[in-house]
């Protein structure tokens, strides 16, 4: 291996060693690791593949090439393309863990399952944990947060940070109310979100980041310093306002969801 480096993003120290990715590890790995096998054995290529699990307290993880945006959002993550992209490459893990959602446990995940589990959720999927090839989006990363739950759980959050669904006072969004209406239908198309889900989403994207702020506000409680940090910034003042303006702004949100 060559070349050492610090991967920018996240709230933990990854480095780069050559081809392959260290992280720290936690309780919820093992439930991972078995995750992202089963995935290099569906054949589906757009996340790491474990390269070494030793008992140092870190996981050594294939590098995934790409680029990476953090917010505001680069011009490839905002482009229409990486938005489409982002929804088909979604759907394709969602697919590929379907059949390990089944018999998958139930505990061991760093956030608890949420029922009724048909997939293995990311919980986290957002540009700064997926890579692009020019502004076409083809991998993703960081599955600390996955739990076994429903696709909705997770295409919910997919949308608040890809279309963005965010409030005019949140600088890391864009476009207009009407921009991002277009803009989540285009997703939603992409990854061939259902009607009944559909007519539920934005009710799902509101409930989605009230459960992300109490996930912060526990995980402080309970000593995490990145949560605690994130809180004594106000990030949860901004999910909460984000949540209410998706309700307040719902009927125009939908008007290509039908």
């Amino acid at each position: 291996m060559t070349g050492v480096e610090i991967l920018p993003g996240g709230i933990n120290e990854v480095v780069r060693l050559g081809d392959t990715v260290r992280r720290p590890t936690g309780p919820w790995s093992p439930n991972v690791h078995a995750l992202l096998r089963h995935l290099e054995a569906e054949g589906f290529t757009g996340a790491p593949r474990v390269v070494a699990e030793p008992a140092d307290g870190f996981e050594y993880l294939s590098y995934l090439p790409g680029d990476v945006s953090n917010y505001p959002a680069t011009p490839a993550a905002a482009s229409r393309t990486a938005l489409t992209t982002a929804a088909t490459l979604l759907r394709a893990y969602h697919d590929a863990t379907a059949g390990f959602a089944g018999s998958a446990p139930r505990d061991g995940w760093q956030v608890p399952a949420r029922h009724p589990v048909e997939v293995i959720c990311h919980a986290d999927y957002a540009p700064h944990n997926c890579v692009l090839t020019g502004a076409e989006v083809t991998g993703m990363f960081d599955f600390d947060f996955a739990h076994p739950g429903p696709r909705r759980w997770d295409v919910a959050y997919a949308v608040y940070r890809w279309v963005p669904l965010t409030a005019p006072t949140n600088a890391d969004g864009f476009g207009t109310t009407t921009e991002q209406a277009t803009r989540l239908g285009l997703f939603c198309d992409a990854y061939g979100l259902d009607a009944p889900t559909r007519a539920t989403l934005i009710p799902e994207v509101a409930a989605r980041l009230h459960a992300l702020v109490s996930l912060m506000r526990t995980g402080a409680e309970a000593g995490n310093k990145a949560f605690a940090s994130h809180l004594a910034e106000g990030h949860h003042r901004q999910y909460l306002t984000d949540a209410d303006y998706v309700l307040a702004e719902r009927r125009t949100l939908e008007r290509h969801l039908a």
